[in-house]
This record gives structure tokens, sequence and C-alpha cells, in this order.
């Protein structure tokens, strides 16, 4: 690469620090930091555990913000300087470093970007993420599987933490359905761009004949919900089963009833939580689950025509499809809201789903900004 086109880079990514600095206005960041920092300082701080938590957090991510930004700035600012070196006095392991320092700098830039698409009003929560099987058998079964690793390695990727709170085995391989909680910062802003049904194309390796397969798997994402959002549940419109919990793949298997399920008998919803040791933190975790589908179900109603929190509700078959990843008899992923596409799904199914993140909130952007 030569010097010309590193400098067009450094152009390309000062016109980002740039449009970053103006959508954050540094003055009212450290303003409400003080002012959060002021109230932690008080000798009642302590005193409501859960809303000096919440303080707690939502300080250290406004640090996170800013001093990230800074850290960019720094990092332009370092490049800029050594372009100006080596226009001077040309150093070819100096360049080489340059080059590395450039690319490391565009990935942290790229991430940033994508975090400050994030400002829907759950976009900051955690998220509860299902995997229910549609058509095509076993090999939908399978396919469930391969996208609970798929979500499993983005949430590590990005120091998530991963939560099963319901699985449930296919008969014969795969699973019938999956629930879990992905918890971390943004995590539910991220995720939402998966609500809906993935579809897969490949040589089925169920098929003894080597026929190509198309199998549908629908994923369902709701922020999980905190006390703040006050959702009234009678339990008299609740059916409580409960039963033995086996984690993934048959382990931890227990042999008391400690799994709970709860049937909503107004609206038929079904929730299932196994991962507690007690039927007590089971039925707890079940009811917040069966909070977030509710409040999700009464945003649906409100604002069908927005969406955001609810998503469509889409048949969980052919033409519905969110995003297809083919195997056969070409290699490629591709979102069809966004028409984002990747040639590499093995690297999209090893957890490499920011860039279709990315398009996908810049798409909902594009909508809610047509200008």
């Amino acid at each position: 690469m030569e010097l010309t086109d590193v400098k067009k880079q450094l152009n390309m990514m000062q016109t980002s620090v740039k449009a970053f600095r103006q959508s954050l206005d540094l003055d009212a960041l450290d303003g409400q930091i003080a002012e959060n920092e002021y109230e932690m300082s008080q000798n009642d701080f302590w005193n409501d555990n859960q809303q000096a938590q919440k303080v707690i957090d939502e300080t250290n991510q406004l640090k996170k913000r800013r001093d990230t930004f800074m850290e960019l700035q720094d990092g332009v600012d370092e490049v800029t300087e050594t372009i100006e070196v080596l226009e001077e006095l040309p150093d070819e392991e100096l360049y080489t470093d340059l080059l590395v320092t450039i690319k490391q700098l565009q990935e942290k830039m790229a991430t940033y970007r994508l975090a400050q698409l994030l400002n829907e009003p759950y976009d900051a929560n955690d998220a509860i993420l299902e995997i229910h099987p549609g058509s095509g058998g076993t090999e939908s079964a399978d396919w469930g599987q391969n996208l609970f690793r798929m979500y499993t390695r983005w949430a590590e990727q990005h120091d998530f933490k991963v939560e099963v709170l319901d699985y449930q085995p296919d008969d014969v391989a795969g699973v019938s359905s999956v629930t879990m909680a992905i918890k971390g910062h943004n995590a539910y802003g991220y995720l939402r761009s998966e609500k809906g049904v993935h579809r897969f194309v490949r040589i089925s390796p169920f098929d003894s004949a080597g026929r190509r397969h198309t199998s549908f798997v629908s994923i369902d994402v709701m922020p999980e919900l905190d006390d703040s959002i006050d959702i009234e549940v009678s339990w008299d419109d609740i059916k409580m089963d409960v039963f033995r919990a086996s984690g993934a793949g048959g382990q931890h298997i227990n042999k008391t009833s400690s799994a709970v399920r709860l049937t909503h008998i107004p609206t038929g919803i079904i929730v299932s939580s196994q991962a507690q040791r007690s039927q007590f933190q089971n039925k707890d975790t079940a009811l917040g689950m069966l909070k977030a589908k509710l409040y999700q179900l009464e945003q649906a109603k409100q604002a069908k025509e927005r969406a955001e929190i609810a998503g469509e509700q889409m048949e969980n078959g052919w033409g519905s499809q969110i995003r297809s990843y083919v195997f056969h008899p070409y290699s490629m992923v591709k979102d069809h809201r966004t028409n984002f596409e990747s040639s590499n799904p093995q690297a999209v199914m090893d957890g490499a789903l920011d860039p279709f993140i990315n398009a996908y909130l810049q798409w909902k952007l594009s909508l809610q900004n047509p200008d």
C-alpha cells in the first residue's frame, strides 16, 4: 500500500472521529458523569441497592463511551504524526507498524460506530433469545443447534455472559427449542436484528442419498425487563407445570422436578426455565420471561407500524425468511432486508455477525430518517 493510500484512509478516519464528536456532546457527557459521581458520593446512596447499581452501571457505560472516543481521537493523532515522520524520513519497519495500527484503529471505529446506532429505549438491556426449529424435521432441529452455537460464539466474542434458560433436545439430533439469556450492555440492541426466520440450505448429513435440503428456524428476541417496567400478571391466569431439568446435551440432569413451565392462559404464551437449581428460582426466571413476552405483545398492539420491539409476525417457512445461509450449491449468507451478504458462511457460523448487525441498524436508521 502506498503512503498516498494510507493518507486517504487517515482522511476517512478523521471524518469519522469528527462525526463521533458531533454526535457525542462531550460537555453533556462529562456533566452527566459528574452528576452521577456526586450522587454516588452521598451517604444515603446505598439505601436503595438496585437504584444504586443502576447509577453505577450507567456511569461506567458513560465513561466507557467517552474514554473510547478519546482513545480513537488519540489513535488518529498518532497516525497523523507517524505519516508526517514517514514523509520526512521513510522507514520500512515504522511503515509496517503503521499499517497494523491503522487496521486496529479501523476495527475499533467500526465497533464504536455500531454502538452509536443503539439508541432505542431497551437497546442497553440484556436479551432473551429463543430458537424454534420449523419446517424440515431433523434437519431443522440440527439447524437450530447450529444457530445455538453461532449465537453462543458471537456472545463470547463480545464478552457477554450466556445463560441457557431452557434446552429441549430433539429426539434424533439437534434441538426442539432453546431459550437463552445473553447478558451484557447493548445485548438486546445488537440481537434485535436476529428476530425472524433463518433459512438453511445444504447437503443433508441425515440423507443417505446426499440430497440438498432446505430448513427453517425461527428466532425470537426480547429485551430482559427490570423492575422499572411494571407488568401486572395474575397467577389466576397462569398454569404452572414442573418437570425434571436437563442441560444441553443431556448433561446435569436433575433428580428432582425443579424446572418450571408457565402457560399464560389468556394469550397462550408458554415459557420455561430449567437453568436454576431450585424450583423457586426457575419460577422467578420464567415469570420474568413471561412479563417480557406480555410487554412485547402489548407494544406490538400499540405500535404495529413500527414493531421495533415486537418485530414482524411471520410464518416459519418458505418466503418469510430474513436471512438465508446457503452451503450448497454455492456458499453465501444473505440478509434479505438489507441485502448485505457474505461469501464465508463458516465464519458467520463461528459468530461473525457484526457486519450483518451493523447493516441492519443502518437500514433501520434509514427507514426512520428517509431524508
